[in-house]
């Protein structure tokens, strides 16, 4: 069942739940963060719309910085506006920040430890109709491997907004990944939120599996989990919103839980969420483990559940992979 302890959303299941884009909770911090620090600025690739940046540019517009279709640069500016003091916000779609621009986040911002915060939007195949070219897939694998580079992927817009504003304490850059469709709202103002903390939001006494899951496919891995309860299968369902840094010893303990293991994400299999859990796990307590997510492919064009479905990532996909992971 949920786990009241955090005080998630109880009518999370209901035909007429509340959907939100992840990205409106960006928006909202940034607004929140303008107000409360004169040195937070905001900077974006010709995308202050559909990244919600525009509601900062029109509350400050002499701190927002409109770059134009020129990824590479904004990256280097912001780097240069970090070193002089400031907290820059840095947004496009994952696919050009951090997709296009990589080696030049990877040596002005990281190798410097300036202190921007990267915000990729229309993540995923989430961003259905777009196609390919615009649905960022490898974004997790492409920045988690950057040292000393934190990740965030939040669950929903309320988690995103805590996010934003956690973000900007930290001394170091990080990067934050954003869908681009309206999904459920799953936690609430009250829901606690630590980095680096693996949540437990479906719990139970006996599990057989754990899954962990990250995003909005959070919720699927919930819907799953729901399911299977009523076939009286006991399932864990763990939100990794931290990608990195992560408590190991934690998701070893989540884990060992249940012995068996599922990892859901909207992103290649390799490098995401799955493979910072198998590396976790490889050395410190292998287990038999499932991946869901993007099998080594492109998604096609296409409707946001229809690509899901396709593509075995929907919560039939995940009862499945739990089936397959208790046979083994």
């Amino acid at each position: 069942m949920l786990n009241k302890k955090l005080f998630l959303n109880q009518k999370l299941f209901d035909h007429d739940a509340l959907t939100k884009p992840t990205r409106d909770g960006f928006g909202e911090a940034l607004v929140e963060l303008g107000n409360t620090n004169k040195d937070v600025v905001v900077l974006t690739a010709d995308l202050s719309e559909s990244t919600r940046t525009q509601e900062f540019q029109n509350n400050f517009p002499n701190r927002f910085f409109e770059i134009g279709v020129a990824e590479q640069n904004m990256a280097a500016i912001a780097a240069g506006l970090a070193v002089s003091g400031k907290i820059p916000f840095i947004s496009s779609y994952a696919v050009f920040s951090p997709g296009k621009n990589w080696e030049t986040i990877r040596t002005t911002i990281v190798y410097n430890r300036a202190n921007v915060k990267i915000a990729g939007h229309h993540a995923g195949i989430m961003t259905g109709a777009d196609g390919a070219t615009h649905q960022a897939t490898e974004d997790i694998a492409l920045t988690r491997v950057l040292p000393g580079l934190s990740v965030f992927v939040p669950c929903d817009s309320i988690e995103a907004k805590k996010i934003i504003l956690e973000s900007a304490q930290i001394d170091g850059p990080v990067y934050l990944r954003f869908s681009r469709d309206k999904t459920p709202i799953i936690t609430t103002n009250k829901t606690p939120f630590e980095v680096g903390k693996p949540q437990v939001f479906w719990e139970t006494n006996n599990p057989k599996v754990t899954i962990f899951a990250t995003g909005y496919m959070t919720y699927n891995a919930l819907l799953a989990a729901k399911i299977l309860e009523q076939k009286q299968i006991e399932i864990l369902v763990v939100n990794v919103a931290t990608i990195k840094p992560v408590n190991e010893s934690e998701i070893v303990e989540l884990a060992k839980r249940s012995g068996r293991v599922v990892s859901v994400e909207d992103h290649q299999v390799m490098g995401g969420l799955g493979g910072m859990i198998s590396e976790i796990l490889a050395k410190n307590s292998p287990l038999p483990i499932e991946f869901i997510g993007l099998q080594d492919t492109f998604a096609e064009s296409g409707n946001p559940k229809d690509l899901i479905k396709k593509y075995k990532m929907d919560e039939e996909s995940i009862i499945e992979a739990v089936y397959k992971v208790i046979e083994r």
